[in-house]
């Protein structure tokens, strides 16, 4: 368990800052991570990685000459913000365009794409190469759908050392999405991991048993097996390994083959006894006839203290080899002497420190507002009560962080209300905030879907007149289709979209019928909690609970289960009326009822 936090909230920021005080000739701090403190070529490509915090090295200690330009750090196992992630590329890129590379994991696809597709707005080229090496996510013919483990690393460093040499943008995608479909990690724990603040570990391993194929965030493994000895773990891992090859190595003929190897330890597990197994390792790879290229053993992507090891085999060709070798220099990775780079950081972006000036509203839009905070005011204490349940039922199949998560969305989203109502928004205006900080303090998946759905609502409320029934349910009914559109889930897959889309369906056509706003929101908000109950007997198709399929079904989806909480909540605000729930005094035609 973690020994050494303050405030758990505050734990990513304290971590962060500490660390740029320990590693100021390596990197610097800008808004949502760190870039390298030294200035990189004008017009080299950035490669900005990123991910969940409680991965050290991962992500940030890759930053430096002959890897990475900057790394965008998310709270513990949760995807930076999209705002993260294009404050750090902003920072980091020099004229030559920006590839990220991350884990395939939907919280980092959604976030990732977000920015990248802002940066492309602003005319900065920007790519994506997604790291997808762990065998046990996915079947062969499924690789697109596998997770990013301990293979991040090869990705990263093949990616970092092309642009380092002066590759242009093309050529380092080419290079980096060539590293990854060379790449395969199988991993195994013995026991898992318990985040700052918590009492309990994101899941348990029997006594005398191993999970097999686990995931980085907590997740359980797909099955279980006896405890090995060293040999016996090692042996499992070169057989899996072996029994999956790229498409371009024929099965069988791997004799004469190169390989870069990491062999890993999550956290728990020393370099002592990880030296043991790679005796082993080396012994069968050499049976093989494979020859071993600078192999790497130690701690180098963790899943905080979880106690487990994984083992990468990277299949080099003459250019993979080159790159692979290359020089590196950051705070947690080096290799062979990295040339001298010109010191002191270029300006680079930063956030600005004057907040944009609010539309312009109207007093009944300003005196709605109200009614707007009160109902987020409600969801925050709601989430802080239901934190551990949530999480509870997200570390059924997933990482356990649903639940915290959730908590510090509606915490930054109430913060950011009372500031606009302070500043004079208007209804939408407010919620669009309280999106944008939704978005960006959670992040994860859940923060960028509930910071668009906030968004989308609050566009389409507008300031010009008080929120009705007309206005919020299409809002809804358009957030429902922007999140399924963005994040390529369907209605079934296990999601929170099994309780959006059914609610949003209800609600639109209570209002149609002429409901007014309360006692259409309270048909749907039923209707909400029979999706959500209905989400225990799915399989999930989507996010970190796929590869666990069966050991959630039984359990509803965490997702669906808070937003039909959600619901509810806002449903009795609506019903309370009084200063505090002025949304319910509107009617589908905009007419007051109390």
């Amino acid at each position: 368990m973690a020994y050494l936090f303050n405030n758990p909230e505050d734990f990513t920021d304290e971590l962060t800052e500490g660390f740029v005080a320990a590693y100021p000739q390596w990197v610097r701090r800008v808004p949502g991570g760190v870039v390298r403190s030294t200035r990189p070529a004008p017009g080299q490509v950035a490669v900005v990685i990123g991910g969940g915090s409680g991965h050290y090295p991962a992500f940030a200690g890759l930053v430096g000459p002959g890897l990475a330009h900057g790394a965008a750090m998310g709270n513990i196992f949760a995807s930076p913000s999209a705002q993260q992630i294009y404050s750090v590329a902003k920072a980091a890129q020099n004229g030559g365009g920006v590839l990220f590379s991350y884990g395939n994991y939907a919280g980092d696809v959604l976030n990732f794409t977000q920015a990248q597709d802002r940066l492309i707005a602003e005319g900065i080229e920007a790519r994506t190469v997604s790291v997808t090496d762990d065998v046990s996510s996915a079947p062969p013919a499924e690789t697109a759908k596998r997770r990013g483990v301990a293979g991040d690393l090869t990705v990263f460093k093949v990616a970092g050392a092309c642009a380092d040499a002066g590759g242009d943008l093309d050529e380092v995608v080419r290079v980096a999405a060539r590293a990854n479909d060379r790449t395969r990690s199988f991993g195994v724990a013995f026991a898992g991991c318990t985040l700052p603040g918590s009492s309990e570990p994101l899941f348990t391993v029997p006594a005398g048993k191993m999970a097999v194929g686990l995931g980085i965030h907590g997740e359980p493994g797909i099955s279980e097996r006896s405890l090995p000895t060293a040999d016996e773990a090692a042996e499992l891992f070169v057989d899996t390994l072996l029994a999956d090859l790229p498409p371009d190595i024929a099965a069988g003929d791997v004799r004469g083959s190169r390989v870069g190897l990491v062999l890993n330890g999550l956290g728990s597990v020393k370099s002592e006894e990880l030296f043991v197994v790679f005796r082993r390792v080396r012994q069968l790879l050499d049976d093989a006839g494979i020859t071993i290229v600078d192999p790497e053993v130690g701690e180098l992507v963790t899943s905080f203290q979880m106690a487990g090891a994984s083992l990468t085999l990277f299949w080099l060709d003459e250019e993979l080899e080159r790159y692979w070798t290359a020089p590196a220099s950051t705070p947690a990775f080096r290799k062979g002497a990295v040339a001298a780079s010109v010191q002191g950081a270029a300006e680079g972006y930063q956030e600005e420190a004057a907040a944009a000036e609010l539309p312009a509203a109207s007093a009944a839009s300003r005196e709605a507002a109200e009614g707007v905070q009160a109902i987020l005011e409600a969801m925050k204490d709601l989430l802080d009560e239901q934190a551990p349940e949530l999480g509870r039922l997200d570390s059924v199949a997933g990482d356990g962080d649903h639940g915290i998560g959730m908590q510090r969305g509606a915490t930054a989203a109430v913060a950011a209300g009372r500031d606009a109502l302070a500043a004079g928004a208007g209804a939408g205006s407010l919620l669009q905030l309280a999106g944008d900080a939704w978005a960006d303090k959670a992040g994860g998946t859940s923060g960028a879907l509930w910071g668009m759905a906030l968004n989308t609502v609050g566009a389409r409320v507008g300031n010009d007149v008080p929120p009705d029934a007309v206005s919020v349910s299409a809002g809804i009914a358009e957030a429902g289709q922007k999140i399924q559109q963005f994040g390529k889930a369907s209605l079934g897959d296990k999601t929170l979209l099994d309780v959006l889309l059914p609610f949003s369906d209800s609600l639109s056509e209570h209002v149609r019928a002429g409901s007014s706003l309360r006692a259409a929101w309270s048909a749907a908000a039923d209707v909400a909690q029979r999706s959500a109950d209905a989400t225990a007997q799915m399989v999930p198709k989507m996010g970190r609970a796929r590869p666990l399929a069966e050991k959630s079904v039984g359990t509803p989806d965490p997702g669906a289960v808070s937003m039909a909480m959600v619901a509810r909540t806002i449903e009795r605000k609506l019903l309370e009326g009084g200063p505090g729930a002025k949304p319910r005094g509107y009617n589908n035609q905009g007419e007051t009822y109390d």
